[in-house]
């Protein structure tokens, strides 16, 4: 990416710094960027992404919080699991481990899809730490999920078996250059602006020993887990948040209205914002529209 981009994306600041921390044995990678002392925020990324997706809204929040976005296991610059295995109970203690050892309660959090289903797991277990809380499209499932959860345990069991002997058989996808896997970023993400797809590609991909590149993600995270806690006890979690919620989705994502389906009245204190021209990655599509509704709310007593 060009200096001159780079520096438009942080604002004129300075880039964040790469730290680690250590969570059941796994050293997991977080930015950190910088302003001690100011109130704590926390940015979880999705499924398949990294904490980069965050680095246009933390650098326009940065001179208000003390900011840091992890990198999830098996994401990013985080270690994978040896066995491939990521089931979300794992992930929320991760997010846990990250709070209580950087003493950030009470935390604001801002999460997109599993990160914000993570995110609101968190903050139903441990609501006295939870400040404010902003789910991206984080409630409902895609059609596929929702079509995958309607089978029964012993048809998911076989697709889940059949499916990690299929990954231990697939080669890692190799791309011969960056401009390659760009060409890839782009049409798996037709709606993102070719700065911000050349960006992300270029925070997500490690260059292997042969010259290649490969997408830093854990293969093995294309394999669902065939059994998650059961959708009742995550209402209950959400029952127990007490801080006000920003749920935010995007009208062109195919997931549901929250207020539609009943999810938002689950929350004690919910707020619902739908974002036209927006798909699943709302903070992508319509950047300063969502800013906008996040600012509003961060503001709002």
């Amino acid at each position: 990416m060009p200096l001159d981009q780079l520096e438009t994306i942080l604002g004129g600041g300075p880039a964040p710094v790469s730290r680690f921390y250590f969570s059941q044995r796994l050293r997991l990678h977080y930015l950190d960027w910088g302003n001690e002392g100011a109130p704590t925020m926390l940015l979880v990324h999705g499924w398949r992404d990294h904490c980069h997706n965050w680095d246009w809204l933390a650098s326009r929040l940065r001179k208000d919080w003390h900011i840091l976005a992890p990198d999830l296991r098996g994401h990013g610059d985080s270690e994978w699991q040896t066995e491939g295995s990521y089931p979300r109970h794992v992930y929320t203690y991760d997010l846990a481990q990250l709070i209580h050892q950087q003493k950030m309660s009470p935390v604001t959090i801002i999460a997109h899809s599993n990160g914000a289903n993570l995110s609101l797991r968190y903050a139903g277990t441990y609501p006295e730490t939870v400040q404010k809380i902003v789910a991206i499209e984080g409630l409902g499932t895609n059609p596929v999920a929702r079509k995958r959860e309607d089978k029964g345990i012993v048809e998911r069991m076989h697709e889940w078996i059949e499916g990690r002997r299929n990954l231990s058989r697939r080669a890692e996808r190799r791309f011969a250059s960056i401009d390659e896997a760009f060409i890839r970023m782009k049409e798996a993400n037709k709606s993102f602006s070719e700065e911000r797809a050349w960006h992300l590609t270029l925070h997500g991909v490690t260059r292997n020993e042969d010259g290649t590149y490969s997408w830093k993600f854990d293969p093995y995270l294309r394999s669902w887990a065939p059994y998650d806690m059961p959708r009742a006890e995550v209402m209950e979690l959400w029952g127990r948040i007490t801080c006000p919620t920003l749920l935010i989705g995007g009208a062109k994502s195919g997931r549901p209205d929250p207020r539609a389906d009943g999810s938002a009245a689950l929350f004690r204190n919910p707020r619902v914002e739908m974002i036209e021209g927006a798909g699943h990655w709302a903070h992508h599509d319509q950047f300063e529209t969502v800013l906008g509704q996040i600012t509003d709310f961060l503001k709002t007593p």
